[in-house]
């Protein structure tokens, strides 16, 4: 059964992969590691390297040695899948984790997280079907989210009544109240209820916010009440809610135009221009900038500056002309495909999936441009999974060259072992240990026998033995048989000596015969232990050709399925290239193409302004 301590490692994935407005992961607990692999795996884990780290989690799992965390590298396998976006592989995972046995609050946060993931890649049904797994009630911080998911879920679908409803019955003074608020006033303008939607929107829009957060969604707030009143005509009600947007913020150039806007529906052209001529100055790249060149001289031509608003055409005319120029050299360069191995040839791949941020633009033609096509998620996404294919490219590359170091260790052992072995054999075969058995087993008969007939003088020294030889010969001597006191003397001394060296050696007899028997006994075990690795080294030595083949066959089998391996990965990317290029050129073309309704709208107004003019002019002949 999943216990906690994993679980909050794979909701940690979670948080990081779908961060929260006011929501913080608890800390794990410390893992406990019981298998050395699941350990190194943890260790590229934590670095953010996930790659390597799924990579060793699956060949570990292959050879079987996560015996002590199958669950938990299951699970950790499954958070590290979704680092890449693999969403229904690592569902896969948790829905045969988590469906029996386990706390049923893990489960639900678990499906909750799925949930989230499945609405950002666009999977609204596999979204909601996660949500609907979700039985019981969660921390207040992720009910929130939760309850908040399937409103903008409801409101995706085009069900605004039902997110209505759910979003009316919302409880609580929190952020998520904010947000709530702001996902009820949308649905109320989408489904026409204008009036209703304002005094939410408004109530928003001049909230004090106490963070960077609330200060974007209370500008949102002021947009999207600005634009609803402007399109129900209440031009006046919404230029207020359109000031209170901020001048520097992402949504400043759409709120000076329609503060303009406001002003011009109300025939105040004057005070119209202040925002526009504001906005001209601006990147021209922005749809609102882009039409600010044509309201500009629409208000002049209005306050019957003709000739100022022949000019502002005319300038926008070759604005639109020059940007358009620069957007058909883009879409070139696109379509060859080289920028993005510029994107990429520069890039230390030091962190793949979801987690990776690009941080400086590259120094191309269409990099001006990226701005706009990074802020869809659909390039974004995109843009990403073409940056890991080029990473698990180069990956294996990497391990092409390893094949190669691989293949010049095993030739450098199988010449060692060559080399080695006559000589092993050669040493093995001076080695006479059946002689050595034999020979023991001889002393231990001898030993036997020494014992039985209590042979004090065969465990003598050599010192001792000399010394009972001397002593022997002296009683030998013919002149100590004669019948003499002397001789009695001389013989009284010898029977004295050789009586105390007897007991001597009688006396050691025991404590040397258990010495010399031990130390067989420690030659017959160093006998038994030889004679094992003998045969240890027997079969290694007909084994070791039999694993260098095995061995030869795993290296050199590589090499074909690298080659393999990398040519589907460059399929892969082409076919993801081609994609991102028609995202991107899709994206250029649309504005290209509003450019080219602008230059035209822009021509006809001149035009007419000339006609204008003109007539004036036969009018006054």
């Amino acid at each position: 059964m999943p216990n906690g301590r994993f679980i909050a490692v794979a909701l940690g994935i979670c948080l990081a992969l779908a961060p929260l407005p006011a929501l913080h992961a608890d800390e794990p607990e410390p893992i406990v590691v019981e298998d050395l692999h699941y350990g190194e795996v943890l260790f590229y884990f934590y670095q953010e390297d996930y790659f390597p780290a799924i990579v060793r989690l699956l060949a570990a799992q292959s050879q079987s040695q996560l015996q002590n965390h199958v669950d938990d590298s299951e699970l950790l396998l499954g958070g590290m899948y979704l680092s890449y976006g693999h969403h229904l592989e690592a569902a896969a995972i948790f829905e045969r984790l988590l469906a029996n046995n386990v706390n049923p609050e893990v489960r639900d946060r678990t499906w909750f997280f799925l949930a989230k993931i499945w609405r950002q890649r666009g999977y609204l049904d596999e979204s909601q079907q996660a949500l609907d797994r979700i039985e019981g009630e969660m921390g207040r911080n992720l009910q929130r989210e939760a309850n908040m998911l399937r409103a903008q879920l409801l409101i995706d679908r085009g069900e605004y009544d039902a997110a209505i409803a759910l979003l009316e019955d919302w409880r609580g003074r929190t952020e998520w109240s904010s947000y709530a608020r702001f996902n009820l006033g949308v649905a109320l303008v989408r489904s026409g209820r204008v009036e209703d939607a304002a005094v939410i929107l408004n109530e928003l829009g001049d909230m004090n916010p106490f963070n960077e957060e609330l200060t974007s969604l209370r500008d949102k707030a002021n947009l999207a009440l600005g634009y609803a009143l402007l399109q129900d005509g209440q031009p006046d009600a919404a230029r207020p809610a359109l000031q209170r947007v901020r001048l520097e913020g992402p949504f400043s150039n759409k709120a000076l135009l329609g503060v303009g806007w406001a002003d011009a529906e109300n025939e105040y052209y004057q005070r119209a221009l202040v925002p526009w001529m504001e906005l001209r100055s601006r990147d021209l790249l922005d749809p609102a900038v882009q039409e600010s060149m044509l309201a500009i001289p629409y208000a002049l031509a209005q306050l019957d500056a003709v000739s100022q608003a022949a000019d502002h055409y005319l300038n926008a005319i070759e604005a639109f002309y020059e940007e358009t120029y620069r957007l058909d050299r883009t879409i070139e360069h696109l379509e060859t495909g080289s920028f993005f191995d510029e994107f990429i040839e520069d890039d230390p791949v030091d962190c793949t999936g979801w987690y990776w941020r690009l941080d400086e633009l590259p120094e191309v033609p269409v990099a001006r441009y990226l701005f706009h096509l990074l802020a869809t998620h659909e390039f974004q996404e995109g843009l990403k999974n073409y940056r890991d294919l080029n990473y698990m490219h180069r990956n294996l590359e990497v391990w092409q060259q390893s094949v190669d170091v691989y293949s010049n260790i095993l030739e450098t052992r199988v010449e060692a072992y060559e080399e080695r072995l006559p000589r092993a054999e050669e040493a093995l075969e001076r080695a006479d240990l059946d002689g050595m058995v034999d020979r023991k087993l001889e002393f231990d008969a001898l030993l036997n026998d020494i014992e039985h007939s209590h042979d004090w003088l065969a465990l003598a020294t050599v010192e001792e033995f000399e010394m009972w030889g001397e002593i022997t010969s002296l009683e030998a001597t013919p002149a100590l048989q004669a019948d003499i006191p002397e001789a009695e003397e001389v013989r009284r001394k010898i029977r004295l000596l050789k009586g105390v060296l007897q007991w001597e050696l009688e006396r050691a007899f025991r404590e040397r015969l258990w010495r010399i028997r031990r130390d067989l006994q420690d030659t017959g075990e160093a006998l038994v232990e030889t004679q094992r690795m003998r045969r240890q080294i027997d079969e290694s030595m007909r084994q070791q050709p039999i694993e260098f083949a095995a061995f030869s066959d795993r290296v050199y089998g590589l090499e074909p399925r690298i080659e393999s391996l990398q040519m589907r990965i460059e399929d892969e990317m082409a076919a993801q290239r081609e994609y991102l290029q028609a995202i991107a050129v899709g994206e250029l073309q649309a504005q290209k193409d509003r450019l080219d309704i602008y230059t035209v709208q822009a021509r006809f107004a001149l035009a007419a302004i000339y006609d204008m003019a003109a007539t004036v002019g036969e009018v006054t002949e």
